[in-house]
């Protein structure tokens, strides 16, 4: 079983879990110096779609383990989505896989990219609502991420880039509301359980 699939069956007996991050660790803030280069901040966006592509995929994992298949093949969609717009990077910069990308430090505060899920904020009964609630907060991030490096930003075309990559995201972040209303909103005991797994942590 994945690691994802533990964090998601140890949430079992939880009830909602928290949807705010913790201030300084994942609020979207760079908290280092901005990308030097147009290839260095590229690379850093690279690999923020393909980490919130890989979370996505595993939370998916955890959902078919829990016999949630509909909201299983939510975050599948979800994380077929992150790797589009991380073949579009590719494409962009005229990498191809297998290339040596550039090194930089990443800009953002904490362990995980700014739209990466953190893994106790799901729950093996929650509903595609919930996705879609965790996909806004993502997109949201990462809009104010790209934003703040917009500001920070020495050199044109990291800024011109960090602004384009804004504006992407705010897209997203309308879309995303608009699919939120297309699903109906959860009731207010939906992690009630009448007969819960019974495995050991």
């Amino acid at each position: 079983m994945s690691a994802a699939a533990t964090k998601a069956g140890k949430t079992r007996r939880a009830r909602r879990r928290p949807e705010r991050h913790k201030a300084g660790k994942k609020s979207g803030r760079p908290g280092r110096a901005a990308p030097r280069t147009l290839a260095e901040f590229m690379a850093q966006a690279l690999a923020m779609e393909r980490e919130a592509a890989q979370r996505y995929a595993e939370f998916a994992d955890a959902m078919d383990v829990h016999n949630n298949p509909e909201v299983a093949a939510l975050f599948r969609k979800m994380a077929t989505i992150e790797r589009k717009h991380a073949a579009q990077i590719m494409a962009q910069m005229g990498w191809k896989e297998g290339a040596t990308l550039p090194v930089a430090t990443p800009s953002w505060e904490g362990f995980e990219a700014p739209e990466t899920t953190p893994g106790d904020e799901v729950h093996y009964l929650m509903q595609p609502y919930h996705v879609l609630k965790l996909a806004l907060a993502n997109e949201q991030r990462a809009e104010r991420f790209f934003a703040r490096l917009v500001r920070a930003a020495t050199q044109e075309p990291v800024r011109r880039a960090a602004r384009e990559l804004q504006a992407e995201e705010a897209e997203h972040v309308a879309l995303v509301k608009a699919w939120m209303k297309k699903v109906p909103k959860p009731e207010r005991d939906w992690a009630s359980d009448p007969d819960p797994a019974n495995t050991a942590d």
